[in-house]
């Protein structure tokens, strides 16, 4: 029983394959008819196109036609024979001279632009120059100002010495003064000490005492005099002196101030020109157009030659 169903079923398969393949055959040959169909159809479809031009779209037709009528001049009139230009049509007899004439616009175009390329270069050589010029001129201006400067330190440096020297003077002076006080003071106390004068055997003479006493205080009054003058004398020269001082001070401090202040305003001034040149040169090179404000500048830089 079960060789019989294995046997059975065997069978069925293999009817089954057979059916499938019958109708892959069968679908083959319906594919291959349709397409046949079709190719024929197409080719049916072309063929009348053909038909279709050669019948109503002749060449003859078209609006075109007489620009490329090959028979155009067969079917001329006489009239129209004599009214064209002599020569094949679409030719042009001056040719040559067209071309030769282009040729030497271009090479006059070509010289045209090196020179205002030359130029160009020229002008740029010449605002580097200026600039190079400018900026030597500056740096010599900086070194006048520097030297300027170092003379008014040592100016200054001098006369703070000066002063420094008059004060360590003025304090010499002043103590040899305290000095030679001490020493009056000193010889005042032994001619007090000294004037009362003494008899050999020890007694005092009370008739000299007035006398001795006024000839010391005479003697010191005019020692006195003679000192307060000699100091009023030194005083008013040591004033004399630093008032000289303070003078050639000021003065050469003024001097230095307003040869200072002369050199910056000429170097001011001469920076101003040479910004105002640079600027003008700039302008003239690129024109200046701002946004919303067109001048008519802008339009003349437009068609000035046939280039």
């Amino acid at each position: 029983m079960q060789l019989k169903e294995k046997k059975l079923k065997y069978a069925m398969e293999k009817e089954k394959q057979k059916a499938s393949d019958a109708e892959m055959l069968h679908y083959q040959k319906v594919a291959s008819i349709l397409t046949h169909r079709q190719q024929k159809q197409q080719q049916q479809i072309a063929k009348d196109m053909v038909i279709f031009r050669q019948t109503y779209q002749q060449p003859s037709s078209r609006r075109e036609f007489d620009l490329n009528d090959p028979d155009l001049l067969k079917n001329m009139s006489p009239e129209e024979a004599q009214m064209m230009i002599p020569g094949l049509p679409g030719e042009d007899p001056n040719c040559k001279d067209r071309q030769q004439r282009q040729r030497e616009q271009l090479s006059h175009w070509l010289i045209q632009q090196q020179a205002e390329r030359q130029g160009l270069r020229h002008k740029q050589e010449m605002e580097d120059k200026n600039y190079d010029q400018f900026m030597v001129e500056v740096n010599n201006m900086a070194l006048e100002l520097q030297n300027l400067e170092m003379e008014n330190r040592k100016a200054e440096v001098m006369a703070t010495k000066d002063f420094n020297l008059a004060m360590s003077e003025e304090k010499r002076r002043q103590q040899s003064k305290d000095k030679d006080t001490g020493v009056w003071d000193f010889m005042d106390g032994e001619i007090n000490a000294d004037s009362p004068q003494t008899t050999t055997n020890g007694r005092k003479k009370a008739h000299d005492r007035p006398s001795t006493r006024k000839v010391t205080q005479y003697t010191f009054k005019l020692l006195l005099c003679a000192y307060l003058q000699r100091q009023k004398l030194s005083e008013e020269n040591e004033q004399r002196y630093y008032d000289s001082i303070r003078i050639d001070s000021a003065r050469t401090a003024t001097l230095i101030e307003r040869q200072q202040a002369k050199l910056n305003k000429q170097m001011r001034k001469h920076l101003d020109s040479t910004n105002h040149m640079l600027a003008e040169t700039r302008k003239q090179i690129k024109p200046a157009i701002s946004k919303g404000a067109v001048t008519e500048s802008f339009f003349t830089q437009f068609n000035t030659c046939s280039r």
